[in-house]
C-alpha cells in the first residue's frame, strides 16, 4: 500500500482565476470601512495573504498607522460576506485554469492522496470561489490551511498537516505533504513551512523565476496530469 500524501492546492492562478473581483471587493470594502475609495489597490498574484494584504492597502493609502490594526481587523472581517455578495460575478467572470478539473479528479481519485488547500484566501473567501466554480466537491476544505488561521503562510502547512493527522492518522511532514501552486508566496511556504512544491507557471511568476526560488518541480500548466501525479508520488529524497 502507498503512503498517504497530504496534497496541498493554491487556488488563486493556480486552481481558478477570478480576475478583478477580488479587487473590487477590496475596494468596496475599504470605502465601507475607511470611509473612503482607496487610491491604491494591492499588487496582483502575489500570494500574499489577505490580512497581510489587507494591512498593505492601509498604509499604502496613507491611513494613519494607529489605525491600521483596527481597521484591518474590521475589513478582514468583512471580506468573505462582502465576495459572497458577487456570487453571480463569481459564476460569469470566474475561470477555472487549464487542466485544474483533470488534475483535481486524478488526485481525488487516488485514494493514497488526501487533497486540500493552503491558501492566502480567509477561509470563507476560499470556499467561496472554489463553490461557485464547482471545484469544491474535488477538495476536503475541513482539513486546509487559511489566512483566517494566520497571516503568515508558511505556518499554514503545519495547521493542514495537524488537521489531517486527526482526521486521517499520520505523521505528516516535509516527505508526505506536497503544495502545489503559482506563486513565490507558494515556494517560500513550503520550504519554511515544511512541504515539498511542485510549482505551477500559471499566474504571474516565471517557471525561472519559481526554480530560483527553489521549487523542486516546475510545469507549466496543470494539463500533464499523469506528470503530476508522478512528480506528487516522488519521494524527496530522489
Amino acid at each position: 500500500m502507498k503512503r498517504m500524501i497530504l496534497v496541498l492546492w493554491d487556488i488563486d492562478r493556480t486552481l481558478l482565476y477570478t480576475g478583478d473581483i477580488d479587487r473590487r471587493v477590496y475596494k468596496e470594502t475599504f470605502t465601507s470601512v475607511v470611509g473612503h475609495p482607496p487610491t491604491a489597490l494591492p499588487a496582483r498574484g502575489t500570494g500574499v495573504t489577505m490580512p497581510l494584504a489587507v494591512r498593505e492597502l492601509l498604509r499604502a493609502n496613507q491611513v494613519p498607522e494607529q489605525d491600521v490594526e483596527t481597521f484591518a481587523a474590521r475589513i478582514v472581517d468583512e471580506l468573505p460576506e462582502r465576495l459572497a455578495d458577487h456570487r453571480e460575478l463569481l459564476v460569469n467572470d470566474g475561470v477555472i485554469m487549464p487542466g485544474a478539473v483533470d488534475a483535481l479528479a486524478a488526485v481525488q481519485q487516488a485514494e493514497h492522496l488526501i487533497p486540500t488547500v493552503v491558501t492566502g484566501n480567509l477561509r470563507g473567501s476560499a470556499e467561496t470561489k472554489l463553490s461557485e466554480l464547482g471545484l469544491i466537491g474535488y477538495l476536503d476544505t475541513t482539513i486546509g490551511g487559511y489566512a483566517s488561521d494566520d497571516p503568515h503562510r508558511p505556518a499554514l502547512v503545519r495547521i493542514a498537516q495537524d488537521r489531517a493527522v486527526a482526521k486521517h492518522g499520520g505523521p505528516f511532514n516535509r516527505d508526505n505533504t506536497v503544495i502545489v501552486g503559482d506563486s513565490l508566496e507558494d515556494v517560500r511556504t513550503g520550504l519554511e513551512g515544511g512541504a515539498r512544491v511542485i510549482a505551477v507557471a500559471s499566474g504571474t511568476t516565471t517557471e525561472q523565476q519559481l526554480r530560483a526560488a527553489g521549487a523542486q518541480h516546475v510545469l507549466a500548466d496543470l494539463t500533464a496530469t499523469t506528470t503530476l501525479l508522478c512528480l506528487i508520488d516522488q519521494d524527496q529524497a530522489l
